[in-house]
């Protein structure tokens, strides 16, 4: 006999997600789902950002992390609220631990809330978590064969940003080569090349932020 499961196994988690939605968006807060592997930069780039932005917007962050809260730490010197998530050997956030913290933020004052999710490639693409954007980071010394390997996190991202590109002169990295592979994947994804170590290109997102913030507040 043949049984045939047609239900979404994601079913409930993505009610979750819905109502993650529906409360960043009565709140006006944008949500950045920011995903990578390990080692890529992300909290480097967190801190160019909140530093950047800090004096115009309102910024908090979910810290999401195997084991300890070191990225936490750095985040909080920068005077911004900022909330640890430890999944004890879990691949990614889930709709539902961001749900079970949400009451640690006052939404109504929160402009921009950054999800720090865990460093991977593979599982947390699958996770809606509410966010209105999914941004993936891609550091220079991973190579160019990140996106056509792992096509279903770039598939699923708004935006794709190619980080230490200081290293440029010294790996085999190409700029052009990653435009390419992500437009052969994902047409409508953008991509920034920038570092978050020197600065360089980091204008580029924050003009990104910005537009995406006018976005989330009309609506």
């Amino acid at each position: 006999m043949k049984i045939n499961i047609r239900e979404d196994v994601l079913k409930d988690h993505n009610m979750v997600a819905k109502l993650n939605r529906e409360t960043f968006k009565e709140s006006k807060t944008l949500v950045i789902n920011l995903m990578s592997s390990p080692g890529s930069g992300k909290t480097t780039l967190l801190e160019e950002t909140i530093n950047s932005l800090k004096n115009e917007y309102t910024i908090a962050v979910i810290e999401g992390d195997l084991a300890t809260d070191l990225d936490a730490q750095r985040l909080s010197l920068l005077g911004i609220n900022t909330v640890q998530i430890n999944t004890v050997g879990g691949c990614h956030l889930d709709a539902r631990m961001i749900a079970k913290i949400l009451p640690e933020f006052e939404l109504n004052r929160i402009d921009i809330l950054f999800i720090e999710n865990i460093g991977n490639l593979v599982c947390p693409s699958g996770y809606d978590l509410g966010q209105d954007f999914k941004v993936v980071v891609l550091s220079v010394p991973e190579g160019n064969d990140k996106i056509p390997k792992y096509p279903v996190m770039f598939r699923r991202t708004d935006l794709t940003i190619i980080n230490k590109i200081d290293l440029l002169p010294y790996v085999t990295f190409s700029l052009e080569q990653a435009k390419k592979d992500l437009a052969a994947i994902n047409p409508e994804a953008q991509l920034i090349g920038l570092s978050a170590q020197t600065g360089e290109g980091i204008e580029d997102w924050i003009n990104w932020l910005k537009d995406a913030y006018l976005q989330c507040t009309k609506h």
